[in-house]
């Protein structure tokens, strides 16, 4: 049971930290608002919730000297993925905070970058935050007073990681992967339902034998024609030089 709790609170960091670097990637575009950037300290607080409970589970379970060899090769397993879950979003953090600096928005003293993006990041950020609808409830002056509360909270999840390496010693590069890199890509498996609301991944769809049979037989003709163009071409040049 414990097992099972760590992976579903580690699935529920994850989801949520990759949702703050989704909406960090809109920070100074012309996506940039008010709404987004109450969307990225709501993110950010419950990334940093989830993060604590993580660490306090993680350490009491690496702590216990009676649990078994295998399960304390599964902690430290989790462990390493919480640690570098954390590292992401210490520096997506500092990402924020250095952007919002250069695109404040109540004196704006730079003009939003046109990226590409439109429309609204709530979606996701409500997905993330397990509510319907996001209520917006912050100052106009979100964008500045939010930046000093952004700096004291990097402060704190760095203080948090230097902690975590003092209380229990992990060694990364000792733990054993369950599984090859990039296996996850691979896989065809859907993404399992958390707590904390679900980011969809697109699957790839699978390619019908029909169309795989008319790539082939288009790149065979394609080499074919490249084949004879540079016969061609050896023979204009053989004649040119000879006459």
């Amino acid at each position: 049971m414990a097992k099972d709790e760590c992976k579903t609170m580690l699935d529920a960091l994850n989801k949520v930290t990759a949702c703050y670097r989704h909406l960090v990637v809109a920070l100074g575009s012309t996506s940039d608002s008010q709404n987004l950037r109450e969307e990225l300290k709501k993110t950010r607080k419950k990334a940093q919730e989830l993060a604590l409970a993580n660490r306090t589970k993680l350490t009491a379970l690496l702590k216990d000297k009676t649990i078994s060899k295998e399960d304390r090769a599964e902690y430290e397993r989790l462990w390493v993925l919480f640690s570098s879950s954390m590292e992401l979003l210490e520096v997506d953090m500092k990402r924020s905070l250095e952007i919002g600096q250069e695109f404040p928005l109540k004196v704006p003293t730079r003009h939003l970058i046109q990226t590409g993006m439109t429309g609204s990041t709530t979606t996701v950020a409500a997905r993330a935050m397990s509510v319907q609808n996001m209520k917006y409830e912050a100052d106009a002056n979100i964008d500045t007073a939010d930046l000093k509360e952004l700096q004291a909270e990097i402060t704190q999840v760095g203080q948090m990681m230097e902690e975590m390496e003092m209380k229990v010693q992990v060694a990364p590069w000792a733990v054993e992967a369950k599984q090859e890199a990039g296996a996850e890509l691979k896989s065809s498996l859907s993404v399992g339902n958390s707590s904390v609301g679900v980011i969809s991944i697109c699957e790839e769809e699978p390619k019908e034998d029909g169309v795989e049979g008319e790539g082939g037989i288009m790149r065979i003709f394609a080499g074919i024609i490249f084949t004879a163009i540079l016969l061609i071409a050896g023979l204009l040049g053989y004649l040119v030089i000879n006459l």
